[in-house]
């Protein structure tokens, strides 16, 4: 019989065991995340702040090839975010969104944000907009669906220039101030609250 050494999950291992699948995959691209169901080893001490910063222990990671690399391996399952590879899963804390769209241009009928670890999505039906807005302040918090359940907040100077871009349009029934993006109505604000 043979005991098995336990080892506690590490930024270093996780970055191991992804660049390890990434060579192994010729295709490119995102890992696909979706399909592993490795065992959850816990969690480990990272987490994401609002402002789209990696912490490891505390410390903020400061070399952002490392961060993209994590940020390819993300995933939520219901309300908890983990980074999986094929043979482990580690839990993660995630303040708000974890990513931020530090950036937005129109091209024809879309709207392209730009995230702050480099992915690129147009918003539409599939990719929607959203804003969400805090009860006692009223002050929004924007954001745009980047992949599978995970969202990008958008930061300010982005959003002012969608509010730039903003029309006014009824949605559901009611006259709406917001933005179109391949096609679709995305609302901000209820027109008549604008003065």
């Amino acid at each position: 019989m043979t005991t098995q050494k336990i080892v506690a999950p590490t930024a270093d291992g996780l970055a191991q065991s992804v660049l390890a699948a990434q060579k192994a995959s010729a295709k490119g691209g995102l890992p696909p995340v979706h399909l592993w169901n490795p065992p959850h080893c816990g969690d480990i001490d990272m987490r994401i702040a609002r402002d789209g910063t990696w912490f490891y222990m505390g410390t903020p990671i400061g070399r952002p090839a490392l961060v993209r690399l994590f940020s390819t391996i993300l995933r939520r399952d219901g309300d908890a975010y983990v980074l999986v590879t094929p043979v482990e899963k580690v839990g993660i804390t995630v303040d708000d969104a974890p990513f931020v769209a530090v950036d937005v241009d129109r091209d024809g009928d879309g709207l392209i944000f730009t995230t702050n670890v480099g992915d690129t999505v147009t918003a539409g039906p599939d990719t929607p907009i959203r804003v969400v807005r805090d009860p006692q302040t009223g002050e929004p918090s924007p954001y745009v669906l980047v992949r599978a359940n995970l969202e990008a907040l958008i930061d300010r100077k982005s959003f002012y220039r969608l509010v730039d871009l903003g029309e006014h349009a009824a949605h559901e029934g009611a006259g709406w101030f917001g933005v179109r993006s391949q096609g679709a109505f995305f609302p901000i604000i209820p027109s008549a609250e604008l003065g």
